[in-house]
């Protein structure tokens, strides 16, 4: 294909131009959810407008109650060609610790490790500022290259991802018509490992919930009242022992209702990426054997079976030294991640039957009313784009792409779904050593120039009619 040849070209020649907008982009501390960056936000979003204006987009900053979005438009020569959303996010997350960065956050740095390897350290170095511009950069060498590009694209860059996006599903809705596609195309996502490229086809769902339990009407002397008053901290251990059985499964009636068994070759498939049960909890400190249900790897648990988490919990005294009461006051906050069709409210409301079932008389339960909840999203692996964007990944990076799961949750993947009616591509090139959310995150120059070129395939093969 010589005119993808002069598009490859065209991203490794102008590589150094590319590192300057990506790090121009960098330097402005879009930190959606501190109050005193609101005017960074709207500077990144000013950036990125510009750039894609510069490209020859039809682009503009569209105002939110939060921070802005950048939606632009590319149409292709022809009007049948297919249609495509890119999102993406430009703000990230805050910076803290500070005094954990080894350089500053919002100055990128290039440094070259002992394996050669040159790695650009900065806060959204990888999530997502680096990853949203291997497509844009992509698209503008396709531009430059060819003078236009095979698809008709819309781009949608969010000012609001890491504060919880909440004017995201409203803004879909208003402008459903200018924004509704064939396919999205999201690149918030590692790959499977530095060598391996990835396309993400599960996200598992989430639904997240506090119980608050109250006893005695106020803290209580533990000599006085201890044995016959009631103690929510001893209430709350045992509702929350009681929500797994001895083989790890959870108790909560009906809760694997819609839960999918793993295709057999799907588990093989997985099982020959070597990723072995003492691998996984090596990597985070831990010995095997796993918890969770028994009868399944690491990587199944994670990529294909439900959860319940308790992720935070509290009553009484918890300062230093003694404190002798009995706590009028305790509370759980729970999450769940849920695969296939399990119903995230039907979860919610057996977890507060269960709850309600199993604390004594003159007890009192509440339940926090700011729990999310989002189903599981899982994209066919046999559909004609994912077919076409798996060569494209085999052909760049010399291996074919692993098709994987993910043990979070993308929510705007479920919002494409539910509002516009469309699936994602889930194509990213970050790695899970990128540190993102946490101090020197970084981002490797090889992924952010591999990346871009995958993108140049991809965006070409999608332009064919996305078939294999």
């Amino acid at each position: 294909m010589p005119q993808l040849d002069a598009i490859l070209s065209a991203i490794d020649g102008n590589l150094d131009a590319a590192l300057e907008r990506w790090f121009g982009l960098l330097r402005i501390p879009s930190v959606s959810t501190d109050p005193a960056h609101k005017e960074d936000c709207q500077r990144a979003a000013r950036y990125m407008a510009e750039m894609l204006s510069d490209m020859g987009l039809d682009a503009s900053v569209r105002e939110t109650p939060g921070h802005p979005m950048v939606v632009a438009h590319a149409r292709a020569d022809d009007p049948g060609a297919p249609r495509y959303l890119f999102y993406g996010h430009y703000d990230v997350q805050p910076a803290d610790p500070l005094e954990e960065w080894n350089t500053p956050p919002f100055e990128p740095v290039m440094v070259t490790g002992e394996d050669g390897e040159k790695r650009i350290f900065a806060r959204g170095a990888d999530d997502d500022k680096g990853q949203l511009l291997t497509f844009i950069e992509a698209l503008r060498a396709h531009i430059e290259a060819s003078g236009g590009q095979p698809l008709n694209l819309t781009i949608l860059l969010e000012g609001e991802e890491e504060s919880g996006s909440p004017s995201l599903d409203a803004f879909l809705r208003e402008n459903a018509d200018e924004l509704r596609a064939d396919m999205a195309l999201v690149c918030d996502i590692p790959q499977w490992d530095a060598e391996t490229p990835a396309i993400t086809t599960r996200l598992r769902g989430m639904m997240h919930d506090e119980a608050i339990i109250t006893g005695p009407r106020a803290d209580l002397h533990s000599g006085l009242y201890g044995g016959p008053a009631h103690n929510p901290n001893h209430i709350m251990a045992r509702l929350i022992a009681g929500l797994w059985d001895e083989d790890g499964r959870v108790t909560l009636e009906g809760f694997y209702d819609g839960v999918p068994e793993l295709p057999e070759s799907l588990r093989k498939a997985w099982a020959e990426l070597g990723m072995t049960d003492e691998q996984f909890m090596a990597e985070i400190g831990l010995r095997p054997p796993c918890a969770g249900e028994k009868g399944y790897s690491a990587l199944e648990k994670v990529w294909a079976r439900p959860t319940i988490e308790v992720n935070g919990m509290a009553g009484g005294y918890t300062g230093p030294g003694a404190k002798t009461v009995i706590p009028s006051r305790a509370f759980f906050k729970i999450s769940c991640r849920l695969v296939g069709d399990q119903d995230p409210f039907r979860i919610r409301e057996t977890f507060r039957a269960y709850v309600r079932a199993n604390v004594p008389d003159g007890v009192q339960v509440a339940f926090s009313e700011e729990g999310g909840a989002s189903p599981a999203v899982q994209v066919p692996e046999d559909s004609p784009a994912i077919r076409a964007a798996a060569r494209c990944l085999a052909e760049e990076w010399g291996r074919q792409p692993v098709m994987m799961g993910s043990g979070g949750s993308i929510p705007v993947v479920r919002s494409f779904k539910d509002i516009l009616g469309m699936d994602s591509l889930l194509i990213g090139f970050g790695l899970n050593e990128d540190a993102i959310h946490s101090p020197n995150e970084k981002y490797d120059l090889r992924s952010f120039h591999k990346g871009m070129r995958s993108w140049a395939r991809i965006i070409a093969a999608l332009g064919e009619g996305g078939q294999a």
